[in-house]
């Protein structure tokens, strides 16, 4: 485990538990914002192109919000997971401590940043579709 004291760990345990809870929150309502709008039958239901595309545009946009929020809620539960394990606050590619500093502003950080600027730069273009 880092150096952190008790005293930071629980207050960055609990900026994780209130980030969770607003993440999950966040989840909820857009689920059922998205379910209301339904833009999946406002599609079938166009009659020109443009407002087909449109729809799909706003599909597009909501799946995309959703998928990022899923990704920011899993990233506060593996950061709760280490806390509760020991791993918390390691950079987890060369293992020196990440400074409290960096884990009040992102406490789900899993790397320094040094190692955090190198790993998006290696994978800057990972998820991005090619031809």
């Amino acid at each position: 485990m880092s150096t952190l004291n008790d005293a930071q760990l629980n207050s960055l345990r609990q900026l994780l538990s209130s980030e969770r809870t607003r993440l999950r929150g966040e989840i909820r309502e857009h689920l059922l914002t998205t379910d209301r709008e339904q833009y999946s039958e406002l599609a079938g239901q166009v009659h020109d192109a443009g407002e087909e595309s449109v729809a799909d545009l706003l599909t597009d946009v909501n799946v995309a919000v959703m998928g990022r929020l899923i990704i920011e809620l899993r990233e506060a539960e593996a950061a709760l997971e280490r806390i509760s394990t020991g791993g918390y606050g390691r950079c987890e590619d060369c293992g020196i401590d990440i400074p409290y500093a960096r884990l009040q502003a992102y406490p789900a950080a899993r790397r320094c940043i040094e190692h955090q600027a190198l790993h998006e730069k290696t994978y800057a273009d990972e998820g991005k579709p090619s031809l």
